[in-house]
C-alpha cells in the first residue's frame, strides 16, 4: 500500500467529522466515534482507513475491502460489506477528494524541495531584480535583471528566469524550469522542466536557398490559477500574445506553439501538440495526444477523444474524434461500418463483390 511518507500524518478523524465534513450519512450512527487514521484504494485499505466506490468495475473489491469505511451511493450502499461502515453521498469520488485535501493539504501545492525558507545563498539574484517578502529560492536557481517576483512564490533548484519576467503570488516554479518574456499571474504551478517563452517555430521557406527566420516579438501570459506540467514548452507569440487562460490545467510534455490562446479553465492532458495561431475557447477538454493544426477555432465546452487530430474548427460543445477528428457519432458510425465490411469481407472466402 502507498505510504505518504514524504507528506505530513495528518491527524485522525471520526467517522461523525467524516460525515459532517462531506455532508455524507453514515448508515450506521453508532460507528459515528470510529477512528479513520488514513485513505486508500479498496483493495489496500485497512481497518482505519477510508475508502470510495462509485465503479462497478470494482465490485470485486468491495466485496472483498478490509476499509473502516466506505463512500458511496445510495445505488451501491446495498454492497457494501456489513464489516464496513457506510457513508452514503451522492458524489463518492468527490466526497473522498475533499477529504483527502483537508487531510493532506501539504501535497496541493510544492514547496522548496530543501526546506528552505529564504534564500538559498547558491542562488544568483540579479541586483535590480525585485523579491517581495517571503519569496523562496532553492539552490543554483538564476534570476536576471528587473525580475519581479510576488510573496509567497517558491523558486525551483535550477530554475533560470530571465530579464523583465514577471512572477505574481503564491506562485512555485519548479527545478530546472527556464521562464523568459512572460508575464504570470498569482496561484501559478509550473512542474519541473518547463521551457516558457521561448521562440516559436517560425520560418520563411525559400526552398533549396534555405529558410528565413520570422522575428518573435511576442510574450507568454499566463493568468490566474493556472498549473502547467512536467516538460512542457509554450512558445512565445510572434505578433500576437500566446496567452493562457485563468484556471487551466495543463499535464506534462504538452508543446503549445506560438500565438496560441487557450480559454480560461481547460483540461489539457499529457503530450498534446498544439499548432501556432489557434484559439481554444472556455472550459474544453483536450484528451492526450491531441494534435490540433494552425490557425484553428475550438469553440467553448468543446471535447476532443484521446489521439485525435484535428484539422478544422470546432463548434461550442463539439464532441470529436478520430483521425482525422469529425463529431464523434459520425466517427463511431464510420467505425461499425468499416468493422462490419472488414467481417464480411472475412466471412466471404471466395471473395465475392470485391474488384
Amino acid at each position: 500500500m502507498a505510504q505518504p511518507i514524504f507528506f505530513e500524518q495528518p491527524p485522525s478523524s471520526t467517522l461523525a467529522d467524516i460525515a459532517a465534513l462531506t455532508k455524507a450519512h453514515l448508515s450506521d450512527a453508532s460507528l459515528g466515534n470510529r477512528q479513520i487514521t488514513g485513505l486508500a484504494s479498496l483493495d489496500e485499505a485497512g481497518p482505519m482507513h477510508l475508502t470510495f466506490f462509485d465503479n462497478l468495475k470494482y465490485a470485486d473489491q468491495l466485496a472483498s475491502t478490509m476499509a473502516g469505511a466506505c463512500l458511496v451511493s445510495a445505488r451501491f450502499e446495498g454492497r457494501v460489506p456489513a464489516h464496513v461502515a457506510a457513508l452514503r453521498v451522492e458524489h463518492p469520488f468527490r466526497a473522498f477528494v475533499k477529504i483527502a485535501r483537508k487531510l493532506h493539504s501539504d501535497a496541493l501545492r510544492p514547496q522548496s524541495w530543501f526546506g528552505n525558507s529564504g534564500i538559498a545563498p547558491s542562488a544568483i539574484i540579479d541586483p535590480t531584480a525585485h523579491l517581495e517578502d517571503g519569496v523562496i529560492v532553492d539552490p543554483l536557481a538564476v534570476i536576471g535583471p528587473n525580475v519581479e517576483i510576488g510573496a509567497g512564490t517558491v523558486i525551483g533548484a535550477g530554475a533560470i528566469i530571465a530579464a523583465n519576467v514577471r512572477i505574481g503570488r503564491d506562485c512555485n516554479v519548479g527545478a530546472r524550469c527556464s521562464i523568459q518574456f512572460a508575464l504570470i499571474g498569482n496561484d501559478v504551478l509550473i512542474h519541473p522542466g518547463c521551457s516558457i517563452g521561448q521562440d516559436g517555430y517560425g520560418f520563411i521557406f525559400f526552398g533549396e536557398g534555405g529558410h528565413l527566420k520570422v522575428p518573435q516579438t511576442g510574450r507568454v501570459l499566463i493568468q490566474n490559477g493556472v498549473e502547467i506540467g512536467a516538460g512542457t514548452t509554450i512558445d512565445r507569440g510572434s505578433l500576437r500574445d500566446t496567452v493562457i487562460g485563468e484556471g487551466t490545467k495543463i499535464d506534462n510534455q504538452v508543446q503549445i506553439g506560438h500565438n496560441v490562446t487557450i480559454g480560461r479553465h481547460c483540461l489539457l492532458a499529457a503530450q498534446i501538440g498544439l499548432a501556432g495561431s489557434l484559439t481554444i475557447g472556455d472550459n474544453v477538454a483536450l484528451g492526450a495526444k491531441v494534435g490540433i493544426n494552425n490557425h484553428l477555432h475550438i469553440g467553448d465546452g468543446a471535447q476532443v477523444t484521446a489521439m485525435s487530430g484535428v484539422k478544422d474548427d470546432i463548434p461550442a460543445n463539439g464532441r470529436w474524434g478520430g483521425f482525422f477528428a469529425k463529431p464523434t457519432k459520425q466517427w463511431f458510425r464510420e467505425i461499425v461500418a468499416v468493422e462490419r465490411l472488414a467481417r464480411d469481407g472475412a466471412a466471404d472466402p471466395k471473395g465475392k463483390g470485391q474488384g
